[in-house]
């Protein structure tokens, strides 16, 4: 347990803009430590907030409780199973030392988030992470199975599929029938108040229940660590794909990039995300990605959309990015993309793209923005 002063001001702060003082932190060495701090806080009433890297903007990774850091010892990874493309990790594993460690095998965690070299993979779980792929492969609540959790109570439970009948020890029956009887009476009220988006990530998703099968698991992706303590987190995995392609799509106007993006994402690409004109400035300012953009950009457009295809196929892919061309002439921008075919300068891009939250913080004066919000999304 750390009470110092030094440690406690570490810990007031995240990626956000808050800052509040907790009241403790432990770093567990084992799961069983973690377990051990449960019950201490449960017995003293003491709030618990479990800690991952601290990358949300949010605020979620700070409070007024006993901080329970995961990030440093609980990163184990086990039960990979590549036919069923599946495997357990522990809160503290690392979104990149995951895939680092599924690529020999020719899987990935697709939730491709721009913190990945340090995001938690129980961060990303409380946070409902999305990623720059979400659009074809779904947020964390779409890619996690089943989380062993702890409650309050000391009970070890595993959220996970709910058939017609409810399996498990006593306390997870009695909160799968509860949640099954709180969508039953406000489902009509569920359907017509939340919204229909794909990259929603407020909330307990209780759209995803059901009277039906349901994943008791998806009521804890999103909650921030409010509902259960995870000690371990069973993801869905997906092939690596083979080849990818990248269009860069130019826009005249920041509008223009908003609004056509409902046409290009019928071509199915695996990735669409946007560079507006400030951030590709102030990346030709920064030595480091010069030459990168100047490769990939052509004169000085007001927006520009990173569009990927990726599969097994090259011939395929390729044949994704003419339609895309094709596209945006039927759309009066004519020669208004780039085409990327080259690998090692795709990833450089993408760098780009990843590292823009810390381009837009070298912004010098009034204009800077301040982060604060994550996700902000409305309909195609």
């Amino acid at each position: 347990m750390l009470f110092d002063d030094f440690s406690l001001g570490r810990y007031s702060s995240d990626a956000s803009i808050y800052q509040i003082t907790p009241l403790g932190i432990t770093v567990p060495a084992s799961t069983n430590d973690a377990l051990r701090a449960l019950d201490i806080a449960a017995d003293a009433g003491v709030a618990i907030l479990p800690r991952g890297a601290g990358t949300s903007q949010c605020g979620q990774a700070v409070g007024k409780a006993l901080i329970i850091d995961d990030s440093k010892y609980l990163q184990k990874i086990s039960e990979l199973d590549t036919d069923n493309a599946t495997v357990w990790v522990e809160p503290g594993v690392v979104l990149d030392q995951l895939n680092a460690f599924l690529k020999p095998h020719g899987l990935w965690f697709p939730v491709d988030i721009s913190t990945s070299a340090q995001a938690t993979i129980g961060g990303m779980t409380a946070n409902n992470s999305c990623g720059a792929r979400s659009i074809r492969y779904g947020n964390m609540v779409h890619n996690v199975l089943a989380v062993d959790a702890w409650l309050t109570s000391g009970d070890c439970v595993q959220f996970g599929e709910v058939g017609e009948s409810i399996d498990g020890p006593a306390p997870y029956r009695q909160l799968a029938n509860t949640i099954r009887g709180v969508y039953a009476s406000e489902q009509e009220e569920i359907a017509a108040r939340v919204p229909k988006l794909q990259r929603r990530v407020a909330g307990y998703n209780l759209d995803m229940a059901s009277l039906g099968p349901f994943n008791m698991a998806h009521l804890l992706v999103g909650s921030e660590g409010t509902l259960a303590y995870f000690r371990r987190i069973k993801l869905r995995l997906s092939p690596l794909p083979l080849q990818k392609v990248l269009g860069v799509v130019h826009f005249p106007t920041f509008y223009q990039a908003m609004d056509l993006t409902q046409h290009i994402v019928k071509l199915d690409p695996s990735a669409v995300e946007l560079v507006d004109g400030t951030m590709i400035g102030l990346s030709r300012e920064n030595p480091a990605f010069r030459d990168t953009v100047d490769k990939a950009v052509r004169g000085e457009p007001d927006a520009i959309l990173l569009v990927e295809f990726a599969g097994d196929d090259k011939t395929t892919q390729l044949k994704r990015l003419d339609r895309l061309c094709e596209l945006m002439g039927d759309l009066d921008l004519p020669g208004s993309v780039v085409r990327i075919e080259d690998a090692k300068l795709q990833k450089d891009i993408w760098d780009v793209r990843k590292a823009g939250l810390n381009i837009m913080m070298s912004m010098k004066g009034d204009g800077k923005p301040v982060s604060f919000i994550e996700d902000c999304a409305v309909p195609l």
